[in-house]
């Protein structure tokens, strides 16, 4: 089932960086539907794409480890803590996807998908969230190749959050 769920969150991903989302695709006289050239070779160059668009991250799964942190100060600066160093690494523009999953019988918290040569860049990145050090999640690896469109999510998405009030 969880693959299932990673391999839908591809799809999704590869579906939007591909601009079939965006009402682009034409119908030849042949009936075969094609998405329409909009190819941007600066951007893809930018964002690291090779020639089918597409680049390299490692993803990451974000378990229930074994030290719950009660409920109160210590928690609520641990995930305050958890939170800024996501929008660390996002700044930095290592984590390019980031967010919890729901209830879950398999303890599946949250994924990290990060822009990084290899796993044990994400490891040395990951070892620095305060939810690890707690041991409140547990960190689970994997090699990702995904759309290089991947990497926009950061910014579109500070574009869909209003400021603090």
């Amino acid at each position: 089932m969880k693959i299932q769920a990673c391999a839908l969150l591809a799809i999704c991903l590869f579906w939007i960086g591909s601009g079939l989302a965006h009402g682009e695709a034409v119908d030849g006289d042949d009936g075969v539907v094609a998405a329409a050239s909009t190819y941007d070779r600066a951007l893809a160059e930018r964002l690291g794409a090779d020639e089918r668009g597409m680049r390299a991250y490692v993803l990451v799964i974000l378990k229930t480890g074994p030290t719950r942190v009660p409920d109160g100060e210590k928690r609520s600066e641990m995930f305050a803590g958890h939170f800024a160093n996501m929008d660390r690494l996002s700044k930095a523009g290592k984590l390019v996807l980031a967010g919890p999953f729901t209830e879950d019988p398999d303890k599946w918290r949250g994924l990290f998908v990060f822009a990084v040569a290899d796993v044990e860049e994400a490891r040395g990145l990951v070892s620095t969230d305060p939810v690890i050090v707690n041991g409140e999640m547990v960190a689970e690896y994997h090699r990702w190749y995904g759309s290089a469109a991947t990497m926009m999510v950061p910014g579109i998405h500070d574009r869909l959050t209003p400021p603090p009030k």
